[in-house]
């Protein structure tokens, strides 16, 4: 019985992609200092089976959705400076990580077939988070001139089933000045970890962003963040379909 068990236990973590995989966009290239933001017209790109929806008007050279990039600025202001994140790397010093600007309903990402959604990385780019914390042209000074204003910049990821229903959400705070105690107040500059095993059953992630600096024509706050490290796991009706071939191996071995 031993032997069988081992057997087994050896069979399963040989499956090929079997247990986490992770989107952390390293199988991409990039020219240094550069940034993908769709203009080859492709609507997307995948990184280890993750698709990441992309949107190009080419009237504007304009783009929504996801990008991925390799910048390193930390110090530029402004528009200019979009596909940069703040950190000034990847999650854990890596070269390539993606971008997202949410200013339409495309930034969706779809999951592999098999898998469920686990955790990702998240932070802000240069852009957003000099804007909360400066203020510019456009956007507001987070915490205003004495610093009690209860600014936030919220990230709602929503998991989609198969017909594109909501399943569920999960809210992540990249700046949060709401406490009553001033030394609680932060805008996000480094990559964090979060639990998306709440939308396990999920098919698809949609991302929408949402700030207390608001106008006529909606956010103030640039409406951006830097993704990274999409940590999937298999479904567990997968799971048992590898289990159930492992047993038939082991039978014909017997």
């Amino acid at each position: 019985m031993k032997k069988i068990i081992t057997t087994l236990v050896l069979c399963l973590f040989a499956t090929p992609g079997l247990f986490a995989q992770t989107a952390d966009f390293q199988d991409l290239a990039l020219a240094p200092n550069s940034a993908y933001n769709g203009s080859d017209g492709a609507g997307g790109f995948t990184s280890r089976g993750v698709f990441f929806a992309n949107n190009y008007n080419t009237t504007f050279g304009s783009w929504s959705g996801f990008a991925y990039s390799n910048k390193t600025d930390t110090t530029t202001a402004g528009f200019g400076n979009q596909y940069s994140a703040i950190p000034g790397a990847g999650a854990g010093g890596s070269s390539i990580y993606g971008v997202s600007y949410t200013g339409s309903s495309d930034a969706i990402v779809t999951l592999p077939a098999g898998r469920s959604v686990a955790s990702a990385s998240l932070t802000n780019t240069t852009y957003a988070y000099l804007s909360m914390r400066d203020g510019d042209g456009f956007a507001k000074k987070f915490g205003g001139a004495g610093g009690t204003d209860p600014d936030f910049l919220k990230l709602t990821i929503n998991g989609l089933d198969a017909t594109n229903a909501l399943i569920g959400s999960v809210d992540f705070y990249l700046a949060d000045f709401r406490s009553a105690v001033g030394a609680e107040d932060y805008i996000l500059s480094s990559w964090a970890d979060v639990d998306l095993s709440s939308l396990s059953a999920a098919r698809k992630l949609s991302f929408e962003l949402s700030s207390s600096d608001n106008g006529t024509f909606g956010m103030n706050t640039p409406s951006y963040f830097a993704i990274d490290n999409l940590v999937t796991v298999p479904e567990p009706a997968a799971l048992g379909l590898v289990g159930v071939a492992c047993f038939a191996a082991l039978r014909r071995r017997r």
